[in-house]
């Protein structure tokens, strides 16, 4: 059986929903293939934190009713070191806040919306293959209840992650990969406790790095430092609950609320980038094309501005003719992605314990710290770029 759409999406995460939504909302038909089924993709606890530019392009798309209505607006942002803790003012400081809104929350508002709108997701298509995507006629092929579809279209979007096909059809030699592994992972819980405070708080402590974050007022989501092969079914509730409290500062640590683990797993850190991001009719965005290590809330609103540019690209190409902005799509991108891993990677680096850190290293990251505490230059450049920088 074949189908014809102008732009074929692979991959029904956040990205690959939200670019069909915003070429529905400018008349352009697009097909998004899944290879896990809807209720897998629904159940994913993934990020949390919106910058104000991911909540603005949502609210022009009409796919922020719910959003703003039960998001946390935080407009600060605190870290603790030692019995330290700074409060930077992100408001104060650029002009910006971020929205806690679980990316949970977000996919089901948009499975809602592209649903309501008549759209076409064909969830657990099996083996997707890409095809011609170096010339004028691209198509995906894909197996569904035991039966082959070809679906031909003018453009392809890989919007299928890290472990994707879409990246992996690209010739090696059409293709950079830049990629950095750390020696350390995250442990998270989700528990129906209250949050330890009303922001984000980040904390640098001798034992190793922790978050105390959130999804809801009522429920928190909560991080540790671990090694990256570490089994979580060796943790506890209790070992976790009295880690984190270990890692805070003592009246934080006194108001720690706890309670039976929802979720629990652990999540290795990495930081890595494809370009370009373009090969062919082929348009890679999000976790296919970059990875950031979660520490600077990065990869969701990295993969939000991804799509929305490829968006307005096509709609340039359909509705005005132009393949401008298709052809500069990749180079775009990518300034705004290396300076979100720059960032990424320098909190990374000065939040967490490394291996066989030394005395030295630990002072220069208290000697940072300290300079951020004290430095009104630095907390505006922290809260320009954890805010998020403009699109």
């Amino acid at each position: 059986m074949t189908v014809r759409t102008q732009v074929g999406i692979v991959g029904a995460g956040p990205s690959g929903l939200l670019l069909s939504h915003l070429l529905h909302l400018a008349g352009i038909d697009s097909v998004v293939l899944e290879r896990r089924s809807r209720e897998h993709v629904l159940g994913r606890i993934r990020a949390g934190v919106l910058e104000q530019g991911t909540v603005e392009i949502l609210r022009q798309a009409g796919l922020a009713h719910r959003l703003d209505r039960e998001g946390l607006v935080h407009e600060g942002v605190a870290i603790a070191f030692g019995e330290h803790r700074l409060r930077v003012d992100l408001r104060a400081r650029c002009g910006r806040c971020v929205t806690v809104y679980g990316q949970t929350e977000l996919t089901k508002d948009l499975v809602d919306a592209r649903t309501a709108a008549g759209g076409a997701l064909v969830y657990e298509a099996e083996d997707v293959a890409l095809h011609g995507i170096d010339g004028d006629a691209p198509a995906l092929t894909y197996r569904k209840d035991g039966a082959t579809h070809r679906l031909r279209c003018d453009f392809v979007a890989g919007c299928d992650g890290y472990h994707g096909v879409t990246r992996r059809s690209i010739p090696a030699s059409a293709i950079t990969v830049h990629e950095r592994v750390y020696p350390y992972g995250w442990l998270g819980i989700v528990a129906d406790t209250q949050p330890v405070s009303d922001e984000l708080v980040y904390a640098s402590h001798d034992r190793g790095f922790a978050l105390c974050s959130m999804r809801s007022r009522t429920r928190s989501r909560c991080y540790v430092q671990c090694e990256p092969d570490e089994d979580p079914a060796r943790w506890s509730d209790e070992r976790f609950w009295s880690e984190l409290r270990a890692r805070l500062p003592a009246d934080l640590a006194a108001r720690l609320e706890t309670g039976p683990s929802i979720e629990k797993s652990v999540a290795p850190l990495r930081s890595f980038v494809a370009e370009p991001m373009r090969f062919g009719r082929l348009f890679l965005a999000g976790d296919a094309a970059h990875i950031v290590p979660p520490t600077g809330a990065k990869g969701l609103n990295l993969a939000v501005a991804d799509v929305y540019r490829l968006a307005q690209a096509l709609i340039a190409y359909y509705k005005g003719g132009r393949s401008d902005l298709l052809d500069g799509y990749s180079d775009a991108c990518l300034k705004r992605i290396w300076n979100a891993e720059r960032f990424s990677a320098w909190l990374t680096g000065l939040l967490h314990r490394p291996p066989g850190r030394s005395t030295f290293d630990r002072r220069l990251q208290l000697a940072e710290l300290e300079y951020l505490a004290s430095s009104e230059a630095a907390q505006t450049a922290f809260a320009e770029n954890y805010a998020g920088l403009p699109l």
